[in-house]
């Protein structure tokens, strides 16, 4: 019950052609398969939310299940199907009849002594009822036998083996069986995945795939071994390791690829939610997903953190140390908008007539930057991650501020050492305080370096000729 891909079929008089898109070509099929309709019975689907609108086309011995865009279609599509195949039963009818008048039948004598017996056998045979109509009406339980035929692999495909085992007191074989056979099919379910489009799609498509096999697996281990509590330590251990299976295909797709901070976040809280929903059968892995995610989540914001101080000495190399001159009333509203959206709320004191900024390009680029920075990184926050981040923090502020430190230091002309120390005061009074504030909302305690830092930074204001962050 999970999408596989979109496909456009085909109905002709005697055939069914399924073809798929093309990606990037509207309007563009590639051929996937051709299905004669005598070899296909049509079955209505009953609805498993969120799947609906579905019907399922059996070709002996396959099968396949379509989802229609809504009830409509896939009342059209049974029903038209359905005339279809009944129009070419009866033209073929019709044409094996005049074929027969035109054709006189030709009285063969032989000397074969089977021949009478296999004229016999071919009579009995067509006795057997393999009409279509006979097919359709079969009752249900004849499909559910056919799927559970062709999608082996299934939790519910080893219980009959299991349930043998257990009876015969093999409890920890049956135990065994169970688990290998779950974990080639998880393996293989992920494996058949197709990387394309947005890493967030693909993503979404992981988590769904590996977290249903996993709630069902483990739904079936609670049914299967409901007498055998000694089991379910094994089944703990098996799960670890399908979860380690899986973090390795989502951080070789989110982080070995570089993807922004923003991407990862937004894919670590999708894995995270998924893998709080099994908390209804009582398993919590979330634990173990953060112990295999941290090592990968550390170097991303590392990377992260040195692109940023990169960026940073970049716009300190240039600094002129000039008003901001924004030219239209629309960008500075939108710039105090992203300001507001910061958390700075008291820019507006900061701007002057006009379109005009009171403060240096290089101070506001920098607010701009660390706050994203650290809304990103705490959504991926979690303990284990708590020095990682406070540390990048620090880095990237000591960054900033020992660049206003050396420029009061410097400068001589008064005009411009007045304009530096009004940046200085919105990067220490303001922004630094919002980072610390926002920090201890995020992580849900005070962080004291970043205190120390901000009070270590107003003694610069004080006394800028001789003293110094370091």
């Amino acid at each position: 019950m999970t999408l596989i891909q979109k496909v456009h079929a085909f109905l002709m008089n005697d055939c069914l052609l399924i073809a798929t898109a093309l990606p990037n070509r509207r309007g563009m099929y590639k051929y996937n398969a051709l299905h004669n309709l005598d070899d296909l019975a049509v079955v209505n689907v009953k609805e498993n939310p969120p799947m609906k609108d579905m019907f399922k086309i059996l070709m002996f011995p396959e099968s396949r299940i379509f989802q229609a865009e809504n009830a409509k279609i896939k009342k059209e599509w049974l029903e038209v199907l359905e005339e279809t195949k009944k129009n070419k039963v009866v033209n073929d009818k019709r044409k094996k009849e005049e074929a027969v008048m035109v054709t006189p039948a030709v009285a063969e004598v032989s000397t074969n002594p089977f021949l009478n017996e296999e004229k016999q056998d071919e009579e009995e045979e067509e006795e057997v009822d393999l009409s279509l109509e006979w097919i359709q009406e079969l009752p249900e339980d004849l499909d559910v036998c056919i799927a559970q035929r062709n999608f082996e692999g299934g939790p519910k495909a080893t219980r009959r083996a299991v349930s043998q085992l257990i009876r015969l007191g093999q409890s920890t074989k049956a135990c065994e069986l169970f688990l290998k056979n779950r974990a080639v099919a998880v393996q293989t379910a992920i494996r058949q995945l197709r990387i394309e489009g947005a890493t967030i799609l693909y993503i979404h498509k992981l988590c769904n795939v590996f977290f249903t096999s996993l709630l069902e697996t483990a739904k079936e281990f609670e049914m299967d071994f409901a007498g055998n509590s000694g089991c379910y330590s094994a089944f703990i251990v098996w799960s670890r390791s399908s979860l380690k299976m899986f973090v390795d295909a989502f951080s070789k797709q989110v982080f070995d690829s570089k993807e922004s901070l923003a991407t990862a976040a937004e894919c670590v809280k999708v894995a995270k939610e998924h893998c709080k929903q099994l908390g209804e059968i009582g398993l919590d892995l979330t634990f173990i997903l953060h112990t295999f995610l941290v090592k990968d989540i550390k170097a991303a914001l590392q990377y992260n953190k040195d692109i940023i101080i990169e960026a940073t000495k970049h716009r300190n190399s240039e600094e002129m140390w000039r008003k901001m001159n924004l030219m239209t009333p629309e960008a500075l509203g939108k710039l105090k908008e992203e300001m507001r959206n910061c958390g700075v709320g008291s820019f507006d004191q900061y701007t002057g007539e006009d379109c005009w900024v009171n403060l240096s390009y290089t101070v506001v680029a920098f607010t701009k930057q660390i706050m994203a920075f650290l809304e990103e990184a705490l959504k991926l926050y979690f303990p284990e991650l708590h020095m990682v981040l406070l540390e990048s923090l620090m880095e990237i502020i000591l960054v900033a501020v020992q660049h206003v430190d050396y420029s009061l230091r410097c400068e001589q002309e008064s005009e411009k050492k007045n304009f530096i120390r009004q940046n200085a005061s919105f990067l220490y009074d303001t922004v630094l305080l919002v980072v610390e504030k926002r920090f201890e909302e995020g992580v849900g305690k005070p962080a004291k370096q970043l205190q120390e830092l901000r009070n270590a930074s107003r003694l610069v204001r004080i006394n800028p000729g001789t003293t110094s962050v370091v």
